[in-house]
């Protein structure tokens, strides 16, 4: 079965950049000085960020005072830097999302029947159809970073799947009294908005006309690439090029918002925990006068780093430590003298731009209604906790590697996304109040005020108090239910709140709406069904 953006095989050949091989642990020494005592001799040669024994750069540079920048900042720079230093999700986020030198922006295409979409009644199984996606494959120029995804493997059905969703919930709450707008983020090649579109004109024309469709793409090759697919059949749509975390409008009616195979694209952050105290250090790539990367780890200050931890650990999620280390500080002592062990846990990859998308929701798009979906698990991940996929195509294979360190643009990282613990975060971040921050795209790093609960105006109870059952499909009906919004009133006039989004796996989600019918090969097979297992949705 060929897998979705997979790897094939491990990177042993490609030219990824060099890491020093003890570059990876907070000074101990420093973490001593810290708590009032001088460090050990020993503790200088094996816990420093950049270790002396092991120095594989040939510059001597302190690090430590090259410039900070983020992404932002080198939007305008039409080649990778040098001499900086920047937190992972700045490096992630320049990698793939630089208008000069970006994965996105100048290597990336996706796969596209064009008008040929395959004829699954003609073909006689899964190995066959693997066969005839390979064979289009080849089609494309060796060296093209090339992936697929659902919507484009399963054209128009899957597509349709999504609109019969969408439509069903329209007509359930806001037909005739409100018009049909949707938002998508990441929409590719503009085929799941062609799709949906031309569904509605087909089944639902009363709801076509009303139908408003906004696409915000972050790619300038990809806004043309869907204005000149959907202008002709669908003038009405909407292209728009910004980044979604540079949106600042707000979108009173309400409106449903897609994001599909386009979160796992989202800049991570790193995290490590000190095993002595269990506190976070933030983790910041640095980039020498070579171009030779190196990590390095610093004490917690990031405001959004910092209120994704606070956040998941008001939800009751653990710490990525074993439960061992958590609950007897005695075992992490004993561990810490052994010879030679390590002072700060395993990386944590942390989803601080998915916070971001769920604020700018809540605070643009008050009235929407999220249907996500994206990879639950991946295979062949960068070591680490909530790892990425490193990869880029070489000579029509795809080949991973073992590191993040790798140079900017040339290579494909996502991630996977635990939806359980997006859905908590998800609702947690509705139920708190909407703020209209100053406008920019750094102003999103400022933490979510903690409500007052104290007064009898403040809001009800939210996620936060009521446990880790909260979410639990077993408890009151009412509080599957969010608080309604002020002024918001259902059909029969009463406030009532939205249903609390669920997680659904891919063949459930498909079973519900899509018509399997239409992709049933003649062995009896359904590969719309039997791909994407680790595909969830959020809706």
């Amino acid at each position: 079965m060929l897998p979705a953006r997979s790897s094939i095989f491990r990177c042993t050949t490609l030219p990824c950049r060099r890491t020093a091989p003890f570059s990876t642990s907070i000074s101990a020494a420093a973490a001593r000085r810290q708590k009032g005592r001088q460090p050990e001799e020993h503790e200088d040669k094996w816990n420093y960020n950049r270790s002396s024994l092991f120095n594989s750069s040939s510059t001597n540079e302190d690090s430590t005072k090259f410039k900070l920048v983020t992404a932002n900042d080198l939007e305008r720079f039409s080649h990778p830097p040098r001499s900086v230093k920047m937190l992972v999700r700045d490096f992630i986020e320049d990698s793939l999302y630089n208008p000069n030198y970006g994965y996105f922006s100048k290597q990336a295409t996706i796969f596209d029947w064009d008008k040929r979409p395959v004829e699954f009644s003609t073909i006689r199984d899964s190995a066959e159809f693997d066969a005839v996606v390979t064979e289009r494959y080849a089609a494309y120029e060796v060296e093209k970073q090339l992936w697929h995804t659902p919507t484009e493997l399963f054209k128009p059905w899957y597509g349709e799947a999504i609109a019969q969703c969408l439509v069903s919930e329209y007509l359930l709450k806001y037909f005739p009294y409100e018009d049909f707008v949707i938002y998508e983020i990441g929409a590719g090649n503009g085929t799941l908005a062609m799709n949906i579109l031309d569904f509605l004109r087909r089944h639902y024309p009363s709801v076509y006309d009303r139908t408003r469709y906004t696409i915000i793409e972050i790619s300038e090759n990809l806004v043309q690439k869907q204005r000149q697919k959907l202008s002709r059949s669908h003038p009405g749509v909407k292209v728009i090029h910004k980044s979604i975390f540079h949106w600042d409008s707000r979108e009173p009616a309400p409106c449903f918002f897609l994001a599909m195979e386009v979160v796992d694209n989202f800049a991570h952050d790193v995290v490590r925990y000190d095993l002595d105290t269990l506190q976070p250090y933030q983790g910041y790539i640095t980039i020498d006068s070579e171009g030779e990367f190196d990590t390095m780890y610093t004490q917690l200050d990031d405001p959004l780093i910092g209120s994704f931890l606070d956040l998941r650990q008001k939800l009751g999620h653990p710490l990525p430590i074993s439960r061992l280390f958590r609950n007897f500080p005695t075992a992490r002592r004993l561990y810490r003298n052994l010879p030679f062990a390590a002072n700060l846990s395993k990386e944590e990859y942390i989803p601080t731009r998915l916070l971001n998308l769920l604020r700018t929701l809540r605070n643009h798009f008050p009235r929407h209604r999220l249907l996500l979906s994206d990879f639950s698990s991946l295979s062949n991940t960068i070591p680490g906790v909530n790892a990425p996929v490193v990869q880029t195509r070489v000579q029509n294979t795809m080949v991973a590697c073992e590191t993040i360190l790798v140079h900017q643009g040339a290579f494909d990282i996502f991630f996977p996304t635990n939806f359980e613990h997006l859905r908590d975060i998800y609702e947690c971040i509705l139920s708190q109040p909407s703020t209209q921050p100053t406008q920019g795209p750094e102003s999103q790093l400022i933490p979510d005020p903690i409500p007052d609960r104290s007064t009898p105006l403040a809001p009800s109870v939210n996620s936060i108090t009521l446990g880790a059952n909260f979410f639990s499909s077993h408890q009151s009906p009412s509080l599957n239910r969010r608080n309604p919004l002020d002024g918001v009133f259902s059909a029969s006039g009463l406030p009532v709140g939205e249903r609390m989004s669920s997680v659904f796996k891919h063949a459930e989600f498909l079973e519900t709406y899509a018509d399997l019918s239409r992709t049933v090969l003649r062995n009896g097979e359904n590969p719309m069904l039997d791909f994407y297992k680790n595909v969830k949705f959020l809706f």
